[in-house]
């Protein structure tokens, strides 16, 4: 088997029909392998995630392929002692890769490759597919399905795309971006939909600093919600405010929290509000703010 394609096939299993609904739904593997110098010995790690939520993880130094989160509690959804042998061996022959770029290079002491490998399903049909590996943070060669072949995005990739053209991996990657992996992400939707369907709907506060010069910044912050896509804006009598700043983030608990910041004048009285929009809410969320008031969840 072609050394590039057999660490994927090492954990695809058969397919257990199952009609899915809505979506999209993606199964995603980010691998790490990273060479190391005569002292230690090289090392390999893999977190598999569906949607936006890690559901496993192997580390080489433990051997181990282990549930993440509430994964931890399902029942029959993977075997982690075959898992941890089947990643045994996809490390084994990602290091390989490793150390053939890494002389294609002529390189020398620590170098990492890190692999995406990930393919989404809508209404249970495949949508879409996607595998690049970069190698010391620079993407190197990708897999593009609708050609096939594998295309290179640094001068020494052409190395690897000739070396895995002339094995034969162009027909197997392309069978297991668009139907292996979909086969396995509706075997695993079985036992986790309940998970990345979740709705939690944001709480939400408002707070108000000044700065000097008479300059007051608020902000307006969601958190505790799931899932990710939210919209929150300023109002100012009912227009929409320019925003000043605005971020989000996921936190521990997997979920997320966004925010979004405008900057007034300390001299304006007109009334601001808040407006929230996630899928969790009924109808949108208007939080009001005036001088002399924090407002909270």
């Amino acid at each position: 088997m072609v050394p590039v394609l057999l660490p994927l096939l090492l954990f695809l299993s058969p397919a257990v029909t199952q009609e899915t609904q809505d979506g999209p739904y993606s199964l995603t593997f980010y691998s790490t392998a990273v060479s190391r110098s005569t002292e230690a010995s090289p090392s390999f790690q893999a977190t598999g995630y569906l949607n936006d939520q890690a559901f496993f993880h192997y580390d080489s130094e433990s051997g181990k392929a282990e549930p993440l989160g509430p994964w931890k509690q399902v029942k029959g959804m993977e075997d982690w002692e075959e898992e941890s042998k089947r990643q045994k061996a996809r490390g084994d022959f990602i290091l390989k890769n490793l150390e053939d770029i890494m002389s294609y290079y002529k390189d020398k002491g620590n170098h990492t490759t890190r692999e995406k490998f990930s393919c989404v399903l809508r209404n249970n049909s495949y949508c879409g597919a996607s595998w690049k590996i970069a190698y010391d943070g620079q993407d190197y060669i990708e897999f593009n399905t609708e050609i096939p072949a594998w295309i290179p995005l640094q001068p020494e990739a052409l190395n690897t795309k000739v070396k895995w053209e002339t094995e034969g991996s162009v027909l197997r990657a392309r069978a297991s971006m668009e139907d292996e992996c979909p086969q396995k992400l509706r075997r695993y939707l079985q036992y986790s939909k309940i998970y990345l369907d979740r709705q939690d709907h944001p709480s939400v506060s408002i707070t108000s600093q000044m700065a000097p010069g008479g300059t007051r910044t608020l902000k307006c912050l969601a958190y505790n919600f799931y899932p990710q896509p939210i919209s929150l804006y300023w109002t100012r009598a009912s227009n929409v405010v320019e925003t000043e700043s605005q971020g989000e983030d996921l936190s521990e608990s997997d979920s997320y929290q966004s925010w979004v910041e405008v900057k007034i004048p300390s001299q304006d009285t007109d009334p601001y509000s808040c407006h929230v929009q996630h899928s969790s809410l009924a109808q949108p969320l208007i939080v009001p703010w005036h001088e002399g008031q924090e407002a909270g969840p």
